[in-house]
This record gives C-alpha cells, sequence and structure tokens, in this order.
C-alpha cells in the first residue's frame, strides 16, 4: 500500500514553529522550572521551505526499517510541508496476506499522552486550570494525595504540571494487571484512587524525571474532573471532531475492531481502555495520524492549530538530580508536557518526540519544527527480535527528508546500541508481589538508570587498572575484572518484563 497526496496548492506554506507560550505565575517565590518556563513569551521562527529528496524516497528508508526491525506489520507516515506520504509493509496479522492500509487500526499505546496533555494545554489556555494546580483540587472525595517522600516529607504539593512531565516522584507502574486483563484496562479508577493515598513519592515533585504511566492516568482524572465531561467525550470536543479523526478513539465499536493489526507477540484484544485514557489506551489509524501530525506541525489548511503549551519544552534534564526512562530515541535535551525534544546542539535538525510501546505494538512520533516535517510510525512485532531501534532509524529517516545529516551518535549514550526490544523491556520496572501493591505499599522498583550502569563499567575499568598495578595479585584480580565486566554487561542488556512505554 502505498499512497501520497498535496494539500490544495493554492496554500501557501507557512508555519508556526513549536514554541512555548507565556503563562501567569501565581507566586514569584514558588515558581517551578515550569511555572518559569510557561512566563517565557512565544517565539515565532522564520518558516523555512521543506527540502530534501522526493517524497516517494521514503520508501526505500521505511521498507529497510520493517525489514531491521523484524516486524509482523508496519505502517509509516510523513508530512513534510503540504505534502503527504504513506506506506504499509507486512501483514495485518500473522496469517494473514493483507498489508496494512490507511485505515488499519493500531493501538497508539504512550503517543496517548500527547493526546492527553494537548488536552491539558487547552484548558490552561482557557484559564480553566494552571500548571501549579494541586492534583489534591481534582482528587475524589476522601481521598488524599501523599505529601511524604521516602525521605520525609515532599518540598511541595504534587501539581499538575509534575504529571504531565513525568517529575512527580510516582513510579512507572503500580501492580501486576489481574490474570486475563486485557491490555491497556488496568489500573482502573478506583483502584489507581485506592493506591495512590497510601504511596510515598521517590523524590519530591519536580526534583527528577522518572517515566511514570500512573502519572498520566492520573493527569487524565484531573482532566475529566475539570471539564466537567468524560474524558473521551472531552477528546471528541476538543480534538477528534474539529480535527476529522475517525477512528481515533478509546471505545472502538466493532467495524474498528475488525481492523486492528495483530503480531505474534502479546496478542491484544479489541476492546474499551477508557481506564488507561491518559497512558496509553487510544486507538488510531495512518489516515488519522496523517491530520494529528499536521496539527502539531501548525501546517495551513488544517481546522484547528495546537497552541504552544502543547508542544513546549519546560524542563532541562540537565538541572534535575535524576532522568530516568526518557532516553529511548536519543539523549533527551528537554522535557515537555509528553514530548521530549533532542538534536537540540544541531539547531535545524531538533527534533521533539514521543515513543510508545506495549501490547505487541511499537509506535512513535517525530517531529522537525524547523523544516515543517514530521513522521509517524506503528509496527507490530514478531516472535523472534530485530536488531534495529525503530525510534532512532526513524529519526535519521525524518532529518534525511528534509535534506539534513542523521542525528550524530553519542558516545556517553548507554543506549544507543541496544535493540528495539532492549529498550523496551529494560527501562521497565520489576513490579513486585500482588499481595504488596493490594495493601498499598510501593509495587515497583525502578530500572537501574543509565547513570548506574555508566558506574558499572567505570567500575569494571578501575579493576583492570588496579590489576596491572598489583601484578602479585593479578590472578585474583583478573577474576574480579572479568566478573564485574560480565555484571557491567548484563545491567545493560538483561531484559526485565513490562507492560507498556
Amino acid at each position: 500500500m502505498h499512497f501520497r497526496r498535496s494539500v490544495a496548492a493554492c496554500l501557501a506554506l507557512t508555519a508556526t514553529a513549536i514554541a512555548t507560550t507565556g503563562c501567569h505565575r501565581k507566586s514569584k517565590d514558588a515558581a517551578t522550572p515550569v511555572q518559569k518556563s510557561m512566563a517565557r513569551a512565544s517565539k515565532v521562527e522564520k518558516p523555512a521551505p521543506p527540502l530534501g529528496p522526493p517524497m516517494d524516497s521514503a520508501g526505500v528508508m521505511a521498507e529497510n526499517i520493517f525489514r531491521r526491525t523484524a516486524s509482523t506489520g508496519m505502517v509509516a507516515v510523513v508530512v513534510r510541508g503540504d505534502e503527504v506520504w504513506m506506506s504499509g509493509y507486512g501483514r495485518v496479522a500473522p496469517g494473514s496476506n493483507v498489508t496494512p492500509q490507511p485505515d488499519s487500526l493500531f493501538r497508539l499505546c504512550s503517543i496517548s499522552k500527547i493526546l492527553a496533555t494537548d488536552l491539558l494545554s487547552k484548558l490552561i489556555a482557557a484559564k480553566r486550570v494552571s500548571f501549579d494546580d494541586p492534583l489534591q483540587k481534582f482528587a475524589p472525595a476522601g481521598v488524599t494525595v501523599p505529601t511524604m517522600t521516602v525521605r520525609g516529607p515532599a518540598a511541595r504539593p504534587l501539581n499538575l504540571g509534575d504529571l504531565a512531565t513525568h517529575t512527580g516522584g510516582l513510579p512507572r507502574e503500580i501492580a501486576y494487571p489481574p490474570q486475563g486483563a486485557a491490555h491497556f484496562t488496568f489500573p482502573d479508577f478506583p483502584y489507581r484512587w485506592q493506591w495512590l493515598p497510601q504511596f510515598r513519592l521517590r523524590t519530591s515533585p519536580g526534583d527528577a524525571a522518572h517515566y511514570s504511566n500512573i502519572s498520566f492516568d492520573l493527569l487524565a482524572d484531573a482532566i475529566t474532573s475539570a471539564s466537567g465531561e468524560s474524558y473521551l467525550k472531552f477528546f471528541q470536543e476538543q480534538t477528534a471532531t474539529p480535527l476529522g479523526l475517525t477512528d481515533t478513539t478509546l471505545s472502538p465499536n466493532q467495524a474498528q475492531c475488525a481492523r486492528l493489526m495483530g503480531g505474534a507477540r502479546e496478542p491484544s484484544e479489541c476492546t474499551d481502555t477508557q481506564a488507561a485514557a491518559g497512558s496509553g489506551g487510544m486507538y488510531s489509524t495512518a489516515h488519522d495520524m496523517v491530520k494529528v501530525l499536521r496539527y502539531f506541525l501548525n501546517l495551513p489548511g488544517v481546522p484547528v492549530h495546537a497552541n504552544g503549551i502543547a508542544t513546549g519544552m519546560y524542563l532541562d534534564p540537565t538541572k534535575l538530580h535524576s532522568v530516568q526512562g526518557l532516553g529511548h530515541a536519543g539523549v533527551p535535551d528537554g522535557i515537555g508536557l509528553g514530548w521530549i525534544e533532542i538534536n537540540k546542539e544541531n539547531g535545524p535538525a531538533r527534533i521533539v518526540e514521543k515513543t510508545g510501546g506495549g501490547a505487541g505494538f511499537q509506535t512513535y512520533i517525530a517531529l522537525n519544527p524547523a523544516r515543517h516535517a514530521g513522521v509517524f510510525f506503528a509496527r507490530t512485532q514478531a516472535r523472534g527480535n530485530g536488531g534495529a531501534n525503530m525510534f532512532r532509524e526513524a529519526n535519521d529517516m525524518l532529518l534525511a527528508m528534509v535534506g539534513l545529516p542523521p542525528v550524530p551518535v553519542d558516545r556517553d549514550d548507554p543506549e544507543r546500541e541496544r535493540t528495539a526490544e532492549d529498550l523496551e523491556e529494560a527501562a521497565s520496572t520489576r513490579v513486585a508481589s500482588r499481595g504488596a501493591a493490594r495493601h498499598g505499599v510501593r509495587a515497583t522498583v525502578p530500572a537501574r538508570s543509565a547513570r548506574s550502569r555508566t558506574r558499572a563499567v567505570v567500575r569494571a575499568r578501575a579493576a583492570a587498572a588496579q590489576t596491572k598495578a598489583t601484578p602479585t595479585r593479578a590472578k585474583t584480580a583478573s577474576a574480579r575484572t572479568k566478573a564485574t565486566q560480565a555484571r557491567a554487561k548484563r545491567a545493560v542488556v538483561a531484559p526485565i518484563r513490562r507492560r507498556r512505554r
């Protein structure tokens, strides 16, 4: 399946670059990094015409990604100015002879997060909520949001900005789903709000960025409370209907479910996923994702445009105590509302992206604001592990399509050599026992961070140096060195099962 089209030729090629929109701060003294960033004035970059090879050349690059990732099926979308290209590869499901089509349904997984934060940005622009509104304001009656960390009282209350930037001190997941539960249906509203009051935050809000799915489900609950409508209805009114998204939903009907792609790993039932509305429950199609790309790129001809709040960058990772689980597609240079900024130092080649994965799917959206271009990928996984990292190869494809060099290899990035499947699993958390989760005990422990893996390698090198300096103990020290190196290697590649990214 190959498809290409142009928006009406009469449309002028102008676009508003993704930028931060200013916002009033309540308290100067208590301002958080998110608030400070929101206080900056909007900036508009001078539009640049799209440069690069013919759009049809995307086919060769996308097919290479499909083969290198050993996928069952894959759809790829490229938007560049007023040009659109999309293609399908492989099969819609094992045993099928049908190639994925523009209306083939797939799970967006964690790309659902940027749709949630887009709704948040609309509420902020309408002055119905603010980033520094405490989560407690939107909690169910009788529920107390935690104010204690594992080290003592939190410096300030957990707020909506913390949830949207993974900086709330909350875990990635909170417990195993019940046996037989469908994907993206757990934890539901009652379970997570029963769990939350008994949890001690890992860090004070705003101190560290640790990837958290539960944060975005709580954010979706807050959006529901603030809007006065169900999350799905609010999404349909604010996003789906204005953009004409006919298949982007949390509750697919029978006809839509009949079009759902499937892979060989983690076969997934097509069902209502409103329980995971904010973190990963959305379904969509390539046809709809063309509109989503054009929306976030603020291209002409789109019925409505994303505001600068939605795609702004608010936190500098180097200013945080630690960052974990945000580097699947590249080393983070900025943290936004679900979005991650990479390759910032290379100017026009700056990318704003979001990864996703779960239930046998892997998804990716990446924008190059300077050249008004973006890509989207969704693939279903085969039983074997592909050797390619789809996210990083998609980055290079995006830049190639606008005539820019690939993202430079960062030799200090511990994840640069890892496969897509390694990234999907090793960045997870080990989920503790169901019994502990039921009684409100913290149900997850973090995977080893990139920094800790790097320290393990450093210790191995130090042991090797000590061996050379002490010849009389060389034999024993050499054995210790090999053991340390083996442990360091295992820390980098050992898979840890997880439910979704």
